[in-house]
């Protein structure tokens, strides 16, 4: 491969994208108030389910940076710049093969990701096992969408026949998943566990509060 010279990639960066609004469409929009809703949704579980508050505030900070990439677009300029490196360094004309072996890998990481992300979090997925769905499903959906792998793009920009775009269904699908789990874990009663001696464990933040007495007393 050819070396790669930093102004003349930047340069071809530069004439073949450059900072738009993504989808200014009311769908994307509307996805956009979806990434935002269900972000501030995992958020709330988190201090409210204290149990699980490192994955909720994960998910929380993903789908909200989601949701600001959803109109920057930014994995267009990724794009642009995996094609300027192919152009530079002479293997444009092989960009299917490079690009076939990066999805494949990409998903390979992605599953290996999951069963480990499964395997430590196996004693809460009744708890947060939808949300871990929605999560892989959105990695997924948006490594592989700035791949832009032209069969891919076509495939997610198919309408069914009932008129839903195929991209809608998946990305909106990975959303609703993590969004109806964090609304039951936040509906959820706040019940306490008890240890073999019978002293009451907080399980919510209420619970933590109602735990110390009042000051009203």
């Amino acid at each position: 491969m050819d070396p790669v010279n930093l102004s003349d990639l930047a340069g071809c960066v530069d004439q073949s994208w450059s900072p738009v609004i993504g989808d200014p469409t009311f769908m994307g929009w509307f996805t956009v108030l979806c990434y935002f809703t269900a972000s501030f949704a995992s958020f709330f579980a988190g201090w409210v389910r204290l149990r699980d508050k490192r994955v909720w505030f994960l998910l929380g900070i993903f789908l909200l940076l989601l949701g600001v990439n959803k109109q920057l677009d930014l994995q267009s300029a990724l794009t642009a710049v995996g094609r300027c490196l192919a152009h530079i360094q002479g293997w444009y004309d092989q960009r299917r093969v490079m690009q076939s072996a990066f999805i494949l890998t990409l998903l390979c990481v992605s599953a290996v990701v999951m069963v480990i992300a499964l395997f430590r979090l196996r004693r809460s997925l009744h708890r947060v096992g939808l949300a871990l769905l929605g999560f892989g499903f959105l990695v997924t959906f948006v490594a592989v969408r700035a791949v832009g792998f032209h069969h891919f793009d076509q495939f997610i920009s198919a309408y069914t026949d009932i008129g839903i775009r195929m991209n809608w269904l998946m990305e909106l699908g990975g959303i609703g998943l993590i969004l109806v789990n964090a609304v039951a874990a936040i509906r959820g009663r706040r019940k306490r566990q008890r240890d073999p001696h019978g002293a009451s464990l907080p399980y919510s933040r209420r619970d933590l509060r109602s735990s110390y007495p009042s000051e009203d007393v």
